[in-house]
């Protein structure tokens, strides 16, 4: 009789904890890159108008800087595509050209990862509105062992890195880490 409770007991406990699913973090539901901030591995075009030979596309170096022909690398970690324009106009301003006009678009997102349950983990170029879906549509799928409740990202905001829950529909950022779990049952 005992061991019927405590069977009971083990398996009432077990279905209990595969209910119980984390809940989603808020934080990675709604981003969006209105504001993107610019990081190591993006591409940038800049166009110095008037000026050819400053004018072309730059990366975002390990550093965090871009640098353009005759000029000093420019810090670019954390900040969005104005505000980095606005630095160079002033950065050439100051050295080479009188009322410099700078403009910056973003040509390639820097990767983001997947980890886990799906079939081809590894690094992938990022797509603009992508989910957790898709990226793991991207990486071969999910594996028969991915649990599809949730999964983990890790984000890079400014200087802070979170991790939290997020669904499978939540928007995936550039830089994110994905990881997807194994499901227990």
């Amino acid at each position: 009789m005992i061991r019927r409770l405590l069977s009971l007991f083990l398996v009432a406990m077990l279905a209990a904890a595969c209910a119980a699913a984390k809940p989603n973090d808020p934080r990675f539901a709604e981003t969006k890159l209105d504001a993107y901030r610019l990081d190591s591995g993006d591409k940038l075009r800049v166009t110095v108008f008037g000026q050819t030979d400053l004018t072309g596309e730059f990366n975002v170096d390990s550093s965090g800087s871009v640098g353009l022909p005759f000029l000093e690398p420019v810090a670019a970690r954390g900040k969005t595509t104005e505000e980095l324009a606005h630095d160079l106009e002033g950065s050439l301003g100051q050295k080479l050209l009188r009322n410099p006009s700078v403009s910056i678009e973003i040509t390639e997102y820097r990767p983001f990862f997947i980890l886990g349950e799906v079939n081809r983990p590894g690094q992938y170029p990022y797509v603009n509105g992508m989910t957790v879906k898709a990226a793991a549509a991207i990486a071969g799928g999910f594996t028969y062992r991915a649990s599809t409740q949730g999964v983990t990202i890790t984000r890079k905001l400014g200087e802070d890195m979170l991790e939290g829950q997020a669904a499978i529909d939540a928007p995936v950022m550039p830089g994110d880490t994905i990881v997807v779990a194994e499901r227990i049952f």
